[in-house]
């Protein structure tokens, strides 16, 4: 990770400078654990399956509609992909430029969000806010594969082949009834699938857009906070409480008035939302969990606890491999703003 960081940074004629030791653990660990890495890289790729259909209808919905939320989105997505490397160059000018970059990042972001929530007319705003690439190389490899193979290949090992007498050919085995149902569970439409992509999401009003309009400025102002209590000379720097209580009280207020909000104007409440409404709560609510490793909390409380436990994987064999892995997030954790920022 760390050399990926270092090499996309010399691309931009700009040197990151990092210890010597974490790029030589880096190039070990690699070398050492070729297979390991490969697997983790194969399993993130897989994650791409779990998004669930209907954000990708939704989102492929307004892409196509409105050019302008199209531009919007994709010049939001643009600068996640590159915050970390602009917050890293910025850092080579000093604290006060990277503060300011980072302010900087945070409202252009948010702008972002607020006019892709005025052309979803008011609408909770989605992570991501683009369709994701479906990857269908490799299906479609396997299945070429499966084609070109003879039946006897294609059979799977100790299952029960029939031979026909005359020809010898042998036939492959038929499926189990357990795949078979799988097979016809997922084929049923949920109410969800027939509803159109407008009925996804429903608009907020009042005190619920309220809520969705504090959930985006949130990073905005914790942002601001940040930049101005840990340079303070007077101050704490980045042990100091005041940003991070800032930001959570801001982030979970919203949360919660949206959800009063919702018991108070939708019939049922929770119960009545749509499988992709639930999906986006469910993500917002383990987005709460970052705040263990930002600001005031992991410099007094977590950061203390991380590195105990990387220590304590140090020379075993096999979680030395994970106590790596951790020392190496932890840098990016303590040194930098976006790698812990949710949104």
């Amino acid at each position: 990770m760390m050399e990926h960081i270092k090499q996309a940074a010399e691309q931009t004629k700009v040197v990151v400078k990092l210890p010597t030791k974490w790029i030589n653990m880096y190039g070990d660990f690699i070398t050492k654990n070729a297979g390991a890495v490969g697997q983790v890289e194969g399993a993130l790729r897989s994650l791409t399956y779990l998004v669930p259909g209907g954000l990708k209808i939704y989102t492929r919905f307004y892409c196509q509609k409105s050019p302008t939320y199209r531009r919007t989105a994709t010049t939001l997505q643009i600068v996640q992909y590159t915050e970390l490397l602009l917050e890293m160059m910025a850092k080579k000018k000093g604290e006060k430029a990277r503060w300011r970059l980072v302010v900087l990042l945070e409202a252009i972001k948010a702008v972002c969000r607020l006019v892709l929530m005025r052309l979803t007319n008011s609408r909770p705003l989605l992570t991501p806010p683009l369709p994701e690439r479906e990857v269908v190389e490799e299906k479609e490899a396997q299945e070429d594969e499966a084609l070109a193979s003879p039946p006897s290949e294609r059979s799977e090992a100790g299952s029960e082949q029939w031979t026909m007498p005359r020809t010898s050919l042998t036939l492959p085995p038929l499926p189990s009834s357990d795949d078979i149902s799988s097979y016809l569970l997922s084929k049923v439409l949920t109410a969800d699938d027939i509803k159109p992509p407008k009925a996804l999401l429903h608009r907020t009003s009042g005190f619920g857009e309220i809520a969705e309009v504090m959930f985006i400025l949130r990073p905005v102002i914790y942002a601001v906070a940040m930049s101005y209590w840990s340079q303070r000379e007077d101050g704490k720097g980045k042990t100091d409480w005041r940003p991070w209580l800032l930001g959570l009280s801001i982030e979970y207020g919203a949360r919660q008035l949206a959800k009063h909000d919702l018991e108070r104007r939708r019939p049922g409440g929770a119960r009545g939302l749509t499988q992709l409404e639930r999906e986006e709560l469910k993500k917002r609510s383990w987005s709460l969990a970052w705040w263990t490793l930002r600001g005031a909390f992991y410099e007094n409380i977590t950061r203390g606890m991380v590195q105990g436990f990387a220590s304590k994987l140090k020379n075993k064999p096999i979680l030395d491999m994970i106590g790596n892995f951790v020392e190496d997030y932890e840098y990016l954790w303590a040194e930098f703003y976006f790698p812990t920022a949710t949104l």
